[in-house]
């Protein structure tokens, strides 16, 4: 279904009726928060990366003997996030001012009793391997910086979702990431340029910075450095206009089709010494010379 068919407005006030089945797809903010990981094992280790990605605060119960050597990483490397208890979770007393709780154990017993608890306390609890019991979903993620892309089966196909996600890297440049973190850059700029909440300075922001985004190559916002930002705020934004990278001083990419730079403003290389071209330029034009003089003596 297209977004077109879903659409509401007075002309089509109408609602699509297959809106159900699916998840709240969401970025939860788990900076400076306390999360409850319970386990240490390969399962456990994932989980605790993904918090820690988060900036979460984290909290480990699980028994030495049983921990996996990724979890014995996280532990050693982050003493100043990462909380550890040599022991298996005794009771209610562990939730004390959880933000969160993480399940990750072999015995699915143990699993549904911290979930009961947890429901108890209205705190989100994840059982791993166990979609039934999940407040939410860990789907499988790509990440790049401030790019985060979340692939979720709803807990049918984790496999499905890793495959998918394999898919997905492929297609992308590898430049994302640090595009988005420019253009982060250039957005907190503009804000202390021309501040506000809602009206039509913060219209014209959007708009500008959406016209930015659609108009520039996005492996070009890669080159916004804080030089070119600079002058795209003064002779961009202050002008009501979008101008090119070249505009900048910068140096867009070749896009399909295009042709590539004069000759005489490209570098010679074809992975090897740069002797024979100079060699043969040499010979060319010698026998230019030769052909030359020939032709005057006739």
């Amino acid at each position: 279904m297209s977004f077109a068919d879903m659409s509401v407005s007075p002309s089509n006030p109408s609602i699509s009726s297959s809106l159900s089945g699916s998840s709240l797809l969401v970025a939860w903010q788990l900076k400076d928060k306390t999360v409850l990981i319970v386990g240490g094992g390969e399962v456990a280790s994932g989980r605790i990366e993904a918090v820690l990605s988060a900036d979460a605060k984290v909290i480990i119960l699980a028994p030495a003997k049983g921990l996996h050597p990724r979890t014995k990483r996280f532990i050693e490397l982050y003493p100043d996030r990462v909380t550890y208890y040599d022991r298996r979770f005794s009771g209610p007393a562990e939730l004390y001012k959880m933000d969160m709780v993480l399940t990750a154990l072999d015995d699915p017993n143990s699993s549904r009793q911290i979930v009961e608890l947890c429901r108890e306390q209205r705190i989100p609890v994840n059982a791993a391997d166990i979609p039934d019991l999940c407040d939410f979903y860990f789907g499988a993620q790509i990440r790049d910086g401030p790019l985060q892309i979340m692939i979720s089966t709803n807990g049918s196909g984790p496999r499905i979702a890793a495959l998918l996600k394999s898919k997905l890297s492929t297609a992308l440049g590898g430049y994302e990431g640090e595009a988005i973190r420019r253009v982060g850059d250039l957005r907190e700029r503009l804000k202390e340029r021309a501040p506000g909440i809602g009206g039509a300075v913060s219209r014209r922001r959007m708009k500008w910075m959406s016209q930015l985004c659609n108009e520039w190559d996005m492996e070009d916002l890669t080159q916004l450095d804080d030089a070119k930002i600079a002058r795209l705020l003064d002779e961009g934004w202050e002008q009501n206009r979008v101008p090119s990278l070249r505009d900048l001083g910068g140096k867009p990419k070749l896009k399909q089709g295009e042709e590539n730079p004069p000759l005489a403003s490209r570098e010679f290389n074809s992975g090897g010494s740069t002797v024979l071209p100079a060699t043969l330029g040499f010979i060319a034009g010698g026998v230019s010379v030769a052909l030359l003089f020939m032709y005057h003596r006739r």
